[in-house]
């Protein structure tokens, strides 16, 4: 059949992607690991920064700022995700992950504290929530801050170690699992399970950086397989630092954490000499590819 000569030009634009439907350049930067403290400005001057370095955060979020942080996310589409902040422990917590996942949030975050291990089989049905709809699970390991000490807390860090994410990331292949802190100081816990556990990465924002800011090269001792190939190692060879991503963890709306621990990352990374191909996967390429479901 042939097509009227003054339909063409429309039947061009028909199949050509919308601008709102067009894939998103990749950034140069992406952050897996930013908390909203709930003060609007706070977003204006995230997204400005953003701006200044071609970046991309994963904004931590909690239930009662989802809707005001949904709308800046939708003007702001190349610069912000979403990650919804909830409790293990939450009755309400499935419904939260339904909310969160409804309003296009990637994931969940920075999940901590809980009242028993995160392995524990009665948070199941969360992590099987989370998977259904390929959400990405930010976890809280290794010591945590005391800042108020004269309050009763039911919180421990024996609960939140790295090695109870192993069997999480076994059991649900399809969640894509960060762990902030790289279980400070359970390093070599943390890197160990992450070596053979695809769906398993660790940031190391906090204070690990600064702690062997004197030391960079003790990085060396934790990924130790950079291109060993034998039965022990993953297949390929791929660069160990690359079971890292970039996570500045700002908090309290102090932006300036961001700048430091990127200049922290950078001088670690360079001091281990890890090649500029897996660095760019450790500050991008590997979480911009988990947020577009790429192998």
């Amino acid at each position: 059949m042939r097509i009227p000569c003054y339909l063409a030009p429309l039947l061009i634009l028909a199949v050509l992607p919308s601008p709102a439907s067009a894939q998103i350049a990749p950034p140069k930067i992406v952050d897996a690991h930013v908390h909203y403290n709930g003060d609007p400005a706070f977003l204006e001057k995230l997204a400005a920064k953003l701006d200044s370095v071609d970046g991309l955060a994963l904004l931590i979020t909690a239930p009662k700022d989802l809707a005001a942080v949904k709308a800046f996310i939708a003007k702001h589409p190349n610069r912000l995700r979403g990650l919804g902040e909830i409790k293990l422990d939450d009755p309400t917590a499935l419904d939260q992950v339904d909310q969160f996942h409804a309003a296009g949030f990637v994931g969940l975050g920075e999940i901590t504290s809980p009242l028993k291990n995160y392995d524990d089989r009665s948070y199941w049905p969360i992590y099987e929530r989370a998977e259904k709809y390929r959400m990405i699970l930010l976890f809280h390991t290794g010591i945590v801050n005391r800042l108020h000490p004269e309050i009763p807390t039911d919180i421990s860090v024996d609960r939140m170690r790295p090695l109870t994410l192993d069997g999480i990331a076994r059991r649900f292949p399809q969640i894509t699992i960060v762990g902030a802190h790289l279980g400070n100081p359970d390093y070599a816990d943390a890197a160990e399970i992450a070596r053979w556990n695809p769906n398993l990465y660790f940031d190391l924002s906090g204070s690990s950086l600064i702690k062997k800011q004197d030391d960079p090269t003790f990085w060396k001792t934790i990924f130790w397989w950079s291109g060993i190939v034998s039965p022990h190692t993953p297949p390929g060879a791929p660069d160990a630092f690359e079971r890292v991503v970039f996570g500045s963890d700002v908090f309290e709306g102090e932006l300036e954490e961001f700048d430091r621990e990127l200049e922290r990352y950078h001088k670690t990374l360079d001091a281990c000499g890890v090649p500029k191909a897996a660095q760019d996967n450790i500050f991008a390429g590997t979480m911009w590819k988990i947020l577009n479901h790429k192998p």
